[in-house]
């Protein structure tokens, strides 16, 4: 299951044991809309291995600034603390689950 990303607790996802996937998304972006579900699903099945967030652009610019998001969806991939790969645009399943298996 996804959690959500804020301003407030991404610290804690980034510090944590496992690897982090932070989703950059708006309500109003259709590509966001269109990778939302495969983003789901990931997160069904890597769960208990990797925190999968969704950050949502409007209400948290401040995490999106921090991280230089300039498109959305972008997709960032973090481990031990550290941004190790980054994907901007929606990408498919294969491509996301590679880089997820990656932090493994």
């Amino acid at each position: 299951m996804e959690v959500q990303i804020t301003t407030e607790n991404i610290a804690g996802y980034l510090n944590g044991e496992q690897p982090l996937v932070v989703d950059f998304w708006a309500t109003w972006c259709g590509p966001c809309r269109m990778v939302a579900p495969v983003i789901a699903e990931l997160a069904e099945e890597y769960d208990g291995r990797i925190v999968v967030g969704k950050c949502d652009v409007e209400e948290n610019d401040d995490v999106a600034a921090e991280f230089g998001i300039r498109n959305i969806p972008t997709i960032l991939f973090f481990k031990n603390g550290e941004l190790v790969n980054r994907m901007v645009g929606a990408q498919p399943k294969a491509e996301l689950k590679k880089a997820m298996e990656a932090l493994l």
